[in-house]
């Protein structure tokens, strides 16, 4: 192939490649921005009652007698979920009519938040008609779904990719558009156009391996809805065989909440246990408590291992290794909102949204502008010709 064609080609795929997603991506930047510090504003907002003032050392309350009293304030629901914050002395303990209902109505599932010292009840979520949307969860929603759920978030999965190709031509395309210019030139002198293809070029080079880490696993996060479900289909069930046919326990069967952590931390006593999700979930088992602890480094606390505990006997099955798209799926979180070195990254990828935003913005508006310019050589040049013709070209356009 030309050099000819060759850059025709990248220019095919970088323009209709941003024109299709420029708008997705700058919702995704702009909503991204609060979410990078989520944690902060989180801490802003909070208004729940304080905690118990107690001494670092103080024991944790029993989880049994936690789902006790869940138990007690709604007998005719099921436990669907245990969550032991590690960051704030809370335990939430998750409720639902039943699975069924848990899985089609999403809202029917509701929470009750536990002092993990004093067992006393801090707060219960309110009833779905009565829920309102705080800021940081409309975030989050327009961010991974645009409130479509599935259908939502594989297509933001493909914009993610689309961008990823855009930010690939366009590197294609800045080697033989710039090759004349030193780096970084950006022509003042000229229009306003071209000065803004320059810092359009300029930002886009200096941002482009941000643009790809967080383009990439933004979209691979999109997409793990359907890869969890593969991996219930295949390793999950492959590991269920020995209960294949076997009915699996009622909740009045179901072991002790408490032992079942305890004998997870057993297994894995340089983790950190942090939820449990109870038999009959569809990303579990019916079979077993699904317990998930997670590392204890900065990067290691981004990553989950899943362990499967007999809801019956409260023995150990099995600690899962986790399949590698799985694992590339947890790494890529952190590396999506830079929330894993503190303060500094956070800043600095809050500077690096803010110049994708430019880039985004700066490439529509180049667009729009050569549309503009070459509609007005079109019109410059029908204005000569019918200066020069006795029958008037425009005329002849409209007839045509």
């Amino acid at each position: 192939m030309s050099m000819a064609k060759s850059i025709r080609l990248w220019y095919s795929i970088h323009k209709w490649t941003s024109l299709v997603c420029t708008a997705f991506l700058l919702t995704l930047c702009l909503t991204g921005l609060p979410l990078i510090f989520s944690d902060e504003i989180s801490t802003w907002l909070d208004d729940d009652p304080p905690y118990a003032v107690l001494p670092a050392n103080a024991p944790l309350a029993d989880l049994d007698h936690l789902v006790d009293v869940a138990k007690q304030k709604y007998p005719e629901q099921i436990i669907t979920s245990a969550f032991m914050d590690d960051d704030e002395p809370q335990v939430i303990i998750g409720l639902a009519p039943s699975w069924k209902e848990s899985e089609d109505t999403p809202d029917s599932n509701h929470w009750i938040k536990f002092d993990s010292r004093t067992g006393q009840i801090l707060e219960e979520s309110k009833p779905a008609a009565e829920r309102s949307m705080n800021f940081l969860t409309l975030m989050m929603r327009l961010h991974i779904d645009l409130f479509a759920r599935l259908p939502g978030q594989l297509f933001l999965g493909l914009m993610g990719i689309l961008f990823v190709l855009a930010a690939v031509s366009g590197v294609a395309l800045y080697g033989p558009f710039m090759k004349k210019l030193e780096f970084g030139t950006v022509r003042k002198g000229r229009s306003s156009r071209l000065k803004w293809l320059d810092l359009h070029n300029l930002f886009g080079i200096v941002t482009l391996v941000w643009v790809l880490v967080v383009g990439f696993t933004g979209a691979l996060n999109e997409f793990s809805t359907p890869l969890f479900a593969l991996w219930q289909r295949t390793d999950v069930q492959a590991m269920l065989l020995p209960w294949q046919g076997a009915p699996p326990p009622n909740p009045k069967e179901f072991s002790s909440l408490q032992e079942a952590v305890i004998t997870a931390k057993r297994a894995v006593p340089a983790m950190t246990v942090l939820s449990v999700s109870y038999p009959g979930g569809r990303f579990g088992s019916a079979y077993h408590y699904l317990i998930w602890a997670k590392g204890n480094t900065p990067l290691t606390s981004r990553l989950f291992s899943p362990l499967l505990v007999d809801a019956r006997t409260g023995s150990l099955t099995s600690i899962i290794k986790m399949p590698w798209y799985l694992r590339a799926l947890e790494v890529s979180r952190p590396l999506h909102f830079g929330d894993y070195g503190g303060l500094p990254l956070k800043i600095i990828w809050t500077l690096l949204d803010l110049i994708t935003l430019v880039v985004l913005g700066s490439g529509l508006y180049l667009w729009v502008a050569r549309r503009k310019a070459q509609d007005e050589r079109v019109n410059r040049l029908i204005q000569r010709l019918n200066a020069t013709s006795p029958i008037p070209i425009d005329g002849i356009r409209e007839t045509a």
